[in-house]
């Protein structure tokens, strides 16, 4: 393929994906389940008229990194904290972290009696399928009310957050062994730390920066403090949630000091650009990474006839443990809100972060697809009987 051809290609996919995005509104299916079919359509034309394409799978993992990033700081950018929310952010700080380890147990004792996994490998393997995907939940729940949307997106990011400290600790147990908790600890209490000073010397930056390119840096940089933290094996994701939350905030703050020191007359306008930035690159990553993926999969692999009782009995085990969950402990109006629980962009992520020799066979690449499908048409239901209500 040419320079034309390819620029063809890739502006052509963005149409479709903004075409998508109009359908899924109207439709109330989500675009996910459009763009994972784009990208098997894509790879069946291609072996089809013998077109030899790069393996675009270790991209992967990048694309979808940037994309988590983009999705949670955008999703962070649009809640607003006050005293009235504590009970909220509680409740939804609860449900991600009671629903992550009880889902999480459960696979993973049923990995290790009938599939003959070790404990830390059934763990390893339960977790990516126990996390919530806020990649999809927030774009989803746009329309919902209040309430039930400011729930999600809180849940969601913090169950991203939980699994990835989640993830983190069972890799490192794998190489460390106990020394990891003591590792989990630390980390912890860094990152918090990190958070704080992090979100204030950045604030401090935008209000110092006069050339016209402001953004993309903070965003670079934004990138640059998770990408960093990572490879220390930190949960930086929080940092990025945090930033988005003192951003959308910080003219909340009633200290006076704070608002001479750190508050410049233009800060609205930079945090709307900023916002938007966000949510259009987000939409951008978003697209390429499903349609890659959906790329990556072979059509008999994802609909292999082996996979269907691994999926029932994985996803019966996610929304019975929601369901209970919901039902016993948050006790919020619009029921319909236990069906919202997609996975996606995490899911896939945490999974390939996994070292080959903690991986089960059976949990690969089609059951991935059969499970980010089903969620996701679930949700759509839970969508739709949440605007009925």
């Amino acid at each position: 393929m040419d320079a034309y051809q390819i620029l063809i290609l890739l502006c052509g996919l963005v149409v479709f994906s903004y075409l998508f995005d109009l359908v899924a509104k109207h439709a109330r299916l989500p675009a996910v389940i459009l763009l994972l079919g784009l990208g098997m359509a894509l790879r069946y034309a291609a072996d089809r008229w013998g077109m030899v394409v790069p393996n675009p799978g270790p991209l992967l993992p990048a694309l979808g990194t940037m994309g988590l990033i983009m999705i949670v700081f955008e999703g962070a950018l649009e809640l607003t904290v006050d005293h009235s929310q504590n009970r909220l952010i509680r409740k939804a700080f609860g449900s991600a972290l009671m629903i992550l380890l009880i889902t999480t147990g459960i696979l993973a004792l049923l990995a290790h009696e009938y599939l003959g996994a070790t404990w830390l490998t059934a763990f390893a393997n339960a977790v990516p399928f126990a996390v919530i995907s806020s990649a999809v939940a927030i774009p989803s729940v746009a329309g919902l009310g209040k309430g039930g949307k400011e729930f999600i997106v809180y849940e969601s990011t913090f169950s991203d957050i939980l699994g990835i400290i989640l993830m983190n600790f069972v890799t490192a147990y794998a190489v460390t062994g106990s020394k990891a908790f003591t590792g989990l600890g630390f980390g912890l209490l860094g990152v918090l730390v990190l958070s704080a000073v992090f979100s204030m010397l950045l604030l401090l930056l935008m209000g110092r920066l006069n050339h016209h390119i402001k953004s993309f840096l903070i965003i670079a940089i934004l990138v640059l403090v998770y990408a960093v933290g990572k490879q220390l094996h930190l949960s930086t994701l929080l940092v990025v949630l945090a930033f988005g939350i003192f951003l959308a905030n910080a003219d909340r703050i009633p200290f006076d000091w704070f608002k001479q020191r750190f508050l410049y007359p233009t800060f609205n306008r930079d945090l709307e650009l900023l916002h938007s930035l966000s949510r259009e690159s987000a939409f951008l990553i978003r697209t390429f990474f499903f349609i890659l993926f959906g790329f990556t999969l072979q059509p008999a692999e994802a609909l292999h006839a082996s996979l269907l009782v691994p999926a029932l009995v994985l996803l019966a085990t996610v929304y019975i443990v929601r369901w209970t969950w919901m039902r016993t402990a948050v006790r919020m109006n619009g029921h319909p809100l236990w069906l919202i629980a997609p996975r996606g962009l995490i899911t896939i992520l945490l999974y390939l972060s996994l070292p080959p020799e903690l991986r089960i066979p059976v949990a690969g690449a089609g059951l991935l697809f059969i499970v980010v499908c089903s969620t996701t048409l679930i949700m759509a239901i839970g969508l739709a009987l949440a605007k009925r209500d």
